[in-house]
């Protein structure tokens, strides 16, 4: 029971981790609402996603970010500064690690660049429902020799498992403040941004090889018309020979990707909505630094 009385706390978190950690999931769990899209595939994260959390006697600012991992490419390389930025700026920092995988060499190499952050790191060991009990003990051991002190909570975010006492160790470490944004708000992405989210989503859960991560999406039209929501959206691609695949034989392929990123938008926005998607080759787009702020990179 919270007492009427206690300070009230706001502040932003950081949800860091490699790759496939599960930092979306755990977004959408607490908030209780689909804000970050999750598919299997790493670097499905490309930017800040911030999500809102309103509690009597405090307010959490949820900060996913893409994964951390050894970046080569010019666009994995502004990914990975986006996740290193958001964690120079946020009150706390959540590390994810994956109990189903255990400690990997790259979550060893990451410890230390962690530990600086002291008092403000927080880690959560997520998917311990793909776990025996008696199996964390080891991981457990080998987290408190790595970040001595630091506060762990094992957690699963997508069964909802121990998440209370997740919030309980976040807040307490927040300092206090007041509310940064109104109750309601769940998120500050716009309609639009969540609207091309959702359609990259089905395209990496729906192609394969190469395809999902030379693709960004963007809404060119937005508009209300006779309780129909009307929405022209493009994807991009980054060669000629990508664009028939995403299409498909007889444009099977992209009617499939419009359908069902339609049913999501719908539940999104609550209205019935018309969605044309349109597919465009933009030559070497992840190598292209203009391009890639275009597509908010």
């Amino acid at each position: 029971m919270v007492e009427a009385s206690e300070v009230h706390r706001s502040g932003f978190v950081a949800l860091v981790g490699r790759p496939n950690v599960g930092k979306s999931t755990l977004l959408n769990q607490l908030l209780g609402q689909k804000i970050a899209i999750v598919t299997p595939k790493p670097q499905t994260t490309r930017g800040r996603i911030r999500g809102i959390l309103t509690l009597p006697h405090a307010q959490i600012v949820f900060v996913d970010t893409p994964g951390l991992h050894e970046a080569k490419s010019l666009i994995n390389r502004r990914m990975v500064q986006i996740a290193e930025d958001t964690m120079e700026e946020a009150d706390l920092i959540l590390w994810l690690v994956d109990a189903r995988e255990g400690l990997t060499d790259e979550d060893r190499a990451l410890a230390p660049r962690l530990q600086r952050f002291g008092n403000r790191l927080i880690v959560a060991l997520n998917k311990i429902d793909c776990r025996k009990p008696d199996e964390l003990i080891p991981i457990l051991g080998q987290l408190d020799q790595l970040l001595p002190g630091v506060d762990v909570v094992p957690i699963s975010a997508l069964e909802g498992a121990n998440i209370a006492e997740l919030l309980r160790v976040v807040t307490e470490k927040l300092p206090p403040g007041p509310r940064l944004y109104d109750p309601e708000t769940l998120t500050d992405q716009t309609e639009r941004a969540l609207v091309q989210e959702i359609i990259r989503e089905q395209v990496l859960l729906q192609t394969r090889q190469e395809i999902p991560y030379a693709v960004a999406v963007t809404v060119e039209s937005f508009e209300e018309k006779d309780h129909v929501v009307v929405i022209h959206a493009t994807i991009h691609v980054e060669r000629e020979s990508q664009k028939p695949i995403l299409i498909g034989k007889g444009g099977k392929k992209i009617k499939s990707i419009g359908s069902a990123a339609r049913q999501q938008i719908e539940q999104l926005l609550g209205k019935t909505v018309y969605l044309e998607l349109f597919v465009r080759v933009q030559e070497d787009w992840t190598k292209d630094p203009r391009r890639l702020r275009e597509f908010g990179l």
